[in-house]
């Protein structure tokens, strides 16, 4: 079965939600999580995010902005947030959001944000493409906008290291 499809109409984005429990193998001596389990985490729900919005195969392209805000600690209960802000032809560009509530406080603080980027393939690995992304309130408007910043960073930082070379 070819999953290769012409996209159709806009669609609206798709929220994902990941939710974990922070583990002693999650953190360092310092009793945080380790920025690579963050990192983890962020691309596996960005990427949930992506394949439920366009129903097609995805690899991740880039991460772009990550900001670890404030540190996650053992026994935090995270919260991922991920939907899709921006499409082009083949890729799209997620963001992702990660809160840390302490279980027993009540308290709730925003660690982590970032932006990644992602491109759907065929079974032959080749992109192809995505449905557009329906953009109707003031906030989908910004978040496009946003979307469509990083991707013309993407498209300048590759093309600069084309120029560069190896």
């Amino acid at each position: 079965m070819s999953t290769k499809q012409t996209p159709a109409q806009p669609r609206p984005t798709v929220p994902v939600v990941t939710t974990e429990h922070v583990l002693p193998t999650n953190t360092n001596p310092h009793g945080t999580m380790f920025g690579g389990d963050v990192l983890a985490l962020m691309d596996k729900t960005a990427a949930i995010a992506a394949i439920r919005f366009c129903r097609q195969p995805v690899v991740t392209a880039s991460t772009e902005r990550i900001d670890f805000r404030t540190p996650i600690r053992l026994g935090d209960i995270i919260e991922a947030f991920a939907h899709v802000i921006h499409t082009g032809r083949t890729s799209l560009i997620v963001r992702i959001d990660i809160y840390a509530e302490r279980p027993f406080t009540d308290e709730r603080e925003h660690c982590t944000s970032g932006y990644y980027s992602f491109v759907s393939i065929d079974e032959a690995g080749r992109p192809q493409p995505v449905p557009p992304l329906l953009v109707t309130t003031p906030q989908e408007q910004r978040d496009w906008a946003r979307g469509a910043e990083i991707r013309e960073q993407i498209r300048l930082r590759r093309a600069a290291e084309r120029d560069e070379g190896p």
